[in-house]
């Protein structure tokens, strides 16, 4: 985020608020409380996303963190601080203010910061659920159903969790936000019309943000038909949240997905097969360039523009299949009806929005292996230039 002047100013995307002093230049991303459970403790629970802010932090007067819990009635009974990652060490710093939406702290330095909260009543959160279903060559309907915070740190380790899987996903856009709010230790059942195996039929809610392994329901049905899902509070029989998967929910990004697979799948099963020779071109590509660098190194503006020249009419392809990119991104992208460079360049923002603080010249390196002896030149060139 650049600003030119002071102000107050708000990330619509992670729902950050900077109060700004002067003109600066704010870098920030999402990052997992997993890493950091062993620094919240009771009676302190997450409170709302963990972020890493960087910049001048003599141009922020303040930092307004946005959190997950609905305050209700009971707001005098809470109070709110901010978990503040030095390198020195942790500390728990005081909230200058909070609202429904946020809790404010004054800048003193920059390092990891999220809130936490300390309540006498029983915690109320803002929920989502999110959808996977799982990529394969069978008749059969098997998703992932994760019953979350509405935090974008638990959101984004969910996304990551499901990436790294054995097995392929696919994501389901339906609306994930709850109608009701979640309760800790409340039991929710999850229902399907009609009836398929759900493994658990039940689960008592809590928040897992700090757990590095998040928790899921399966389903799975038989037959590919259309279905309701029904998350249900169980002592209330109230619906908590609903939606209606259909078959053009996922079948037209499954074939997408096949289509891409299937005219590379010569290159990917090289990549699998554990042949000697293909392993030895592969670490020769590697030993070429000093990535000493490489995994810290952000992407620039200007790189991506320049590897956007050289990618080819396979760009979609390489898109969805290397990159692991939505078809319905890939959509909005060419709607615009910009030339084929636009579009490719805003491809490659798409995957650096997505990766965050991993969106690497490295990281880039190693998802298009596979591709061209061009674009991997480009690549080298730029890990040669660190």
């Amino acid at each position: 985020m650049k600003v030119d002047t002071e102000g107050i100013y708000e990330c619509t995307e992670t729902g950050l608020i900077f109060e700004v002093n002067r003109k600066v230049d704010i870098k920030y991303c999402i990052l997992s409380w997993s890493k950091y459970a062993d620094l919240v403790v009771k009676p302190w629970a997450v409170g709302g996303p963990l972020f890493d802010v960087k910049c001048d932090p003599a141009c922020l007067n303040s930092i307004q963190l946005p959190h997950s819990l609905c305050l209700g009635h009971h707001d005098a009974n809470m109070t709110f601080k901010v978990l503040h990652v030095k390198s020195s060490g942790s500390s728990l710093e005081y909230a200058v203010d909070h609202s429904t939406t946020h809790v404010k702290w004054h800048v003193s330095s920059l390092s990891p910061v999220g809130p936490v909260i300390q309540s006498e009543e029983t915690l109320y959160h803002h929920g989502a659920v999110i959808l996977y279903k799982v990529i394969d060559h069978n008749p059969s309907l098997s998703f992932r159903v994760y019953i979350a915070t509405n935090n974008e740190s638990f959101i984004k380790d969910i996304s990551k969790s499901v990436k790294h899987s054995s097995k392929k996903f696919m994501k389901i856009d339906k609306p994930p936000v709850c109608q009701k709010l979640l309760q800790n230790g409340k039991k929710y059942r999850l229902i399907s019309e009609p009836e398929a195996d759900i493994t658990p039929e039940e689960i008592e809610f809590v928040d897992g943000s700090l757990l590095k392994l998040k928790s899921y329901i399966e389903v799975y049905l038989e037959q590919p038909v259309e279905f309701k899902l029904l998350l249900v509070e169980m002592d209330s029989e109230e619906i908590v949240w609903k939606a209606k998967l259909r078959e053009c929910d996922w079948v037209q990004q499954d074939r997408s997905r096949n289509v891409s697979k299937s005219s590379t799948s010569g290159k990917r099963r090289r990549k699998l097969s554990n042949t000697l020779p293909d392993e030895e071109a592969c670490d020769k590509r590697m030993k070429m360039v000093d990535t000493s660098d490489g995994t810290q190194t952000l992407l620039t503006d200007t790189q991506l523009s320049t590897l956007a020249e050289k990618l080819g009419k396979e760009w979609v392809k390489i898109a969805i299949v290397n990159l692991e990119l939505e078809i319905s991104d890939i959509d909005i992208i060419r709607e615009t009806k910009e030339n084929d460079r636009i579009c490719k360049f805003r491809m490659l923002k798409k995957w650096q929005e997505k990766e965050q603080s991993n969106a690497t010249v490295q990281n880039l390196y190693n998802c298009l292996k596979n591709v061209s002896a061009e674009i991997q030149a480009v690549l080298e060139g730029f890990l040669q230039a660190i």
